[in-house]
């Protein structure tokens, strides 16, 4: 035997996807499976609330976000800035020489402007670096 068909109020339904409830949500207001209201989904009728619903509150939301933009919320115009108009935080952590020339490195050091006493300095610190077990 089937279970009995549970009635699903149309305007509560319009209501909950209005507010942009998933579909989980709404199934738990209505103690119903998300399988149910998928199968309901498949009536017209049914599917034309949902997607109405949905749109306007998605209106309902950009409206109230124009509004706290134009009223000087700063959040919000920089939030209706990056999802509507598509601006975009850029941070460049490019570095360059001079004139916006590459920045060029010496392969090899100079040691020919060294003195001796330098270069011993240079070659005990070097040794320092080597593991102890290497001469």
């Amino acid at each position: 035997m089937a279970r009995p068909r549970v009635k699903i109020d149309v305007a509560e339904l319009e209501k909950l996807y209005g507010m942009q409830c998933t579909v989980e949500e709404v199934a738990a207001f209505f103690g119903v499976s998300t399988r149910t209201l998928a199968r309901r989904k498949e009536v017209s009728k049914f599917a034309e609330v949902i997607d109405r619903a949905k749109a306007r509150g998605r209106v309902s939301v950009r409206r109230a976000l124009f509004r706290l933009a134009a009223a000087g919320n700063i959040a919000a115009a920089i939030f209706l800035a990056k999802n509507l108009i598509g601006y975009k935080d850029i941070v460049s952590n490019e570095h360059s020489g001079p004139d916006g020339t590459t920045i060029q490195f010496a392969n090899k050091p100079d040691y020919s402007q060294l003195s001796d006493e330098e270069l011993e300095q240079l070659r005990k610190l070097a040794q320092k670096t080597l593991p102890p077990d290497r001469d």
